[in-house]
């Protein structure tokens, strides 16, 4: 091809890149003419390496999987929640959300090129199995995960139902990798299990937030309270890696009045928006208590952060993950689809969620056992467990008011070391005392709820 006529290409190539960019994100036209110049001479650049990769590879190159994987290199430099999905992957997201699909459960991401888990989901293979936040899944089967894309991980780890996924993983104090094999399964539809701790003192837990969060929340609250008055109610939102963001807010419009529960802000006009509670709910009185901690993601960081703003709701537990950037999901013609990070998360106070999180109005710090890592110090000081968090991802955006403001985590107090008990059975009333009692989050919650019960405060 004549150099003139592959300029020619090049730049309309480039042109109808512009065009296409400026539909869907609804660029200003002068920022794509200021800035068109460099696309030529970028695209200019590609196009040269692509002709010399397909001339003089040792083997022959398939065109189209290169251009893939530009593309997709092109957005892991933008941050960890950016990708894009192949015609399959895209249908696979698209049955996630629905709350119907087989795998191991884990929310996973990319820490240092390596895939990590995030949380594992409760009452699933991988939950059952032990997996913690924090585990580096080295091999999938005997494939490498480092620079694996997630979407790619996402599609080995799930299969057919009763089939077995072999899984190395590596664990701070580990010697060695720990290959554990596990047998996929439905990953649970309903997202939501309740129970009643005491009288008039019912607990909520929200796993993730599916299509029918809203639903069964309700059903699980109008079920508790047949069973008598509700004194105060417990929300646990620990370890919840998020989901979809018109269930979470539909859970917090269950407590509030009126006002915004979340907004929105990105680069164009488009991607600002509002949710506003609506008054058509009936709202309820008693006292609540939400449960959070490093796992809480997302969505559960959104439900957390406003009925905190709105004063409806007491926050215990330690500081959350800080997932509060916004993805778009934009369907391709090629039945492709690119998740692109658009917009960054508020509260109704203006607070940013991104790469900060949720600071409890208690806190409590999660126990020992969900460390995923300990900060290399002087045997002289102390050391504190440290939990992965959204600002220890590479690449991840800054929270759009002060990207240098950290915040402050209570140090964990050090655990004792257990005492040798013999054990003798129990009845099903005095274990489930015991649960809670070993759980500190939990019997904080239930404490402060009897508390504000007794001494008539909301």
């Amino acid at each position: 091809m004549k150099s003139s006529t592959k300029r020619s290409v090049i730049k309309n190539i480039a042109v109808s890149l512009c065009v296409l960019a400026g539909s869907l994100l609804a660029w200003n036209y002068s920022t794509v003419t200021a800035t068109t110049q460099d696309t030529y001479e970028s695209l200019e650049a590609f196009s040269k390496i692509l002709s010399l990769v397909q001339e003089n590879y040792v083997e022959e190159v398939d065109s189209q999987k290169a251009i893939e994987g530009a593309i997709k290199g092109m957005l892991t430099t933008l941050d960890p929640h950016s990708s894009y999905m192949k015609p399959e992957d895209f249908k696979e997201l698209q049955v996630e959300t629905q709350g119907s699909f087989t795998g191991i459960g884990i929310e996973i991401t990319m820490k240092d090129n390596i895939l990590t888990v995030v949380s594992p989901i409760e009452g699933t293979p991988a939950f059952a199995k032990g997996l913690k936040a924090g585990d580096k899944i080295v091999k999938i089967g005997e494939e490498p995960t480092q620079d694996m894309s997630l979407m790619e991980a996402v599609k080995r780890l799930r299969g057919p139902k009763g089939s077995e996924v072999t899984i190395s993983i590596h664990r701070k104090g580990w010697p060695d990798l720990k290959e554990i094999t596990l047998i996929r399964d439905i990953i649970p539809i309903h997202s939501v299990k309740s129970k009643l701790l005491e009288p008039g003192y019912p607990y909520i837990r929200i796993i993730n937030f599916q299509a029918q969060t809203t639903t069964d929340f309700k059903k699980a609250l109008s079920d508790l309270e047949k069973q008598g008055k509700i004194k105060g109610l417990i929300v646990d939102l620990r370890n919840n890696p998020g989901g979809l963001l018109d269930q979470s807010v539909k859970i917090a419009d269950i407590f509030i009045d009126e006002g915004v529960i979340v907004s929105t802000k990105g680069r164009i006009k488009e991607q600002n928006s509002m949710f506003y509670a609506r008054d058509n709910n009936a709202k309820y009185k008693f006292p609540v208590v939400v449960l959070v901690n490093e796992g809480s993601a997302s969505a559960s960081e959104i439900v957390a952060g406003a009925l905190q703003d709105h004063k409806k709701a007491v926050i215990i537990g330690a500081q959350t993950f800080g997932k509060g950037s916004v993805q778009t999901i934009i369907p391709m013609d090629s039945g492709a689809g690119l998740r692109l990070t658009t917009a960054r998360y508020y509260t109704p106070s203006g607070r940013s969620i991104q790469a900060t999180g949720i600071t409890p109005d208690i806190i409590v710090p999660s126990p020992a056992s969900l460390t995923v890592e300990q900060d290399e110090k002087d045997d002289e000081q102390e050391k504190k467990p440290k939990y992965l968090r959204e600002k220890d991802l590479k690449h991840h955006i800054g929270n759009g008011l002060n990207d240098d403001v950290t915040q402050k985590e209570e140090k964990p107090k050090p655990e004792e070391k257990p005492k040798t008990k013999v054990k003798t059975p129990v009845s099903k009333e005095k274990q489930e005392a015991e649960d809670i009692s070993k759980d500190q989050q939990l019997s904080t919650a239930l404490t402060l709820l009897k508390g504000l019960n007794v001494f008539g405060k909301k």
